[in-house]
């Protein structure tokens, strides 16, 4: 176990930049949080957690896969994907955390994308333990602590202190390169924090949810359940749940003429938009209840039914936050769990 003063807390970010770039939570001019580029003058943001989830890092919302250039009778292909140099997520929190180990599953089994591969190869992530969770957090319904957020590097911090924990033997050799502003401590010098935080996530009121009622085998049950058109109705379909979402994987694939070459993309897609999966034959789901009850069953029942009972949602509350209408996997649970939203 190592610790840094917080007032030393610029020097170790600088040091770590010196090594490789630096990623962590700034408050943007919105006063919202945001994974940005650490330089000298940014400063670690306060807020529970960032509007958009650092999913970004692994899988962007847009990139290029492929450009196509016919010359003649001839095509040639070139791969222009741009490689990403190592780089360190700071201020990772344990919703996120565990939102890697899913998008795992989706991207690295076979066939392994290569492009997500590489970005995950490349990151050494440093997590931050939340010392004020918010009232929307509820990832301890999944099972995630919040004061443990596991990581290459583990961090909490109190009112003097930062204190690194090496979870991985990548953290560990990363940890070995960083001496000056740290300094050894006790290993169980941050017991009293991760006690706090544990103490404060057992207070939150969505901490506790029904969650044995869903998994695998599950899909008869819910898959025509009633509530479905009571909970869908309102739903507008604009997919903000989707894009906040740390766990969300689903993209499409286009081309785009830029006038010299044909450039093959990849971008995010929505199972909450009409056109998701439309095909020649038409809409597998023409109506916004379909695509509605889509969306969640795959996050509580089909995701664990083809992963080893791990759910598809990690409890970060950004789409409790983010959605215009107050609807939110909280509220389906407990209406098809038994327990209605009071």
């Amino acid at each position: 176990m190592k610790r840094c003063k917080l007032s030393d807390l610029d020097s170790l970010f600088a040091l770590i930049s010196s090594k490789r770039e630096l990623y962590l939570p700034v408050d943007g001019t919105d006063g919202r949080a945001h994974y940005s580029a650490w330089h000298e003058g940014v400063e670690l943001s306060q807020k529970t957690n960032t509007v958009r989830s650092a999913k970004d890092f692994f899988f962007p919302q847009s990139e290029d896969l492929v450009e196509f250039r016919l010359s003649g009778n001839s095509i040639s292909i070139s791969d222009i994907r741009t490689e990403k140099d190592d780089f360190v997520l700071f201020g990772v929190r344990a919703c996120d955390a565990r939102s890697f180990e899913i998008l795992d599953r989706v991207f690295l089994c076979e066939p392994v994308d290569s492009f997500y591969a590489s970005r995950r190869e490349h990151a050494l992530i440093m997590t931050l333990a939340c010392n004020r969770p918010s009232e929307t957090c509820f990832c301890s319904a999944f099972g995630i602590d919040a004061a443990n957020p596991g990581g290459d590097i583990e961090c909490r911090m109190d009112a003097e202190y930062l204190y690194l924990e090496a979870r991985t033997d990548k953290g560990s050799a990363f940890m070995a390169e960083l001496s000056n502003p740290l300094e050894s401590c006790a290993e169980d010098a941050a017991d009293d924090i991760i006690k706090l935080i544990q103490d404060r996530i057992a207070g939150l009121p969505i901490g506790e949810l029904p969650l044995d009622e869903f998994g695998a085998g599950t899909t008869e049950k819910y898959f025509s359940d009633t509530a479905w058109k009571k909970l869908s109705e309102s739903c507008l379909g604009c997919g903000s749940c989707t894009y906040t979402c740390p766990t969300c994987q689903c993209y499409d694939i286009k081309e785009f003429d830029t006038g010299k070459a044909i450039k093959r993309y990849r971008c995010w897609d929505s199972c909450m938009y009409s056109e998701f999966t439309k095909m020649s034959a038409g809409q597998p789901r023409p109506t916004q209840l379909e695509r509605f009850r889509q969306r969640f069953m795959h996050k509580l029942v089909y995701f664990p039914e083809n992963n080893e009972g791990i759910f598809g949602c990690v409890g970060c509350g950004r789409c409790l936050i983010g959605c215009p209408i107050s609807m939110n996997i909280v509220k389906v649970i407990r209406a098809l769990g038994g327990k209605e939203d009071e």
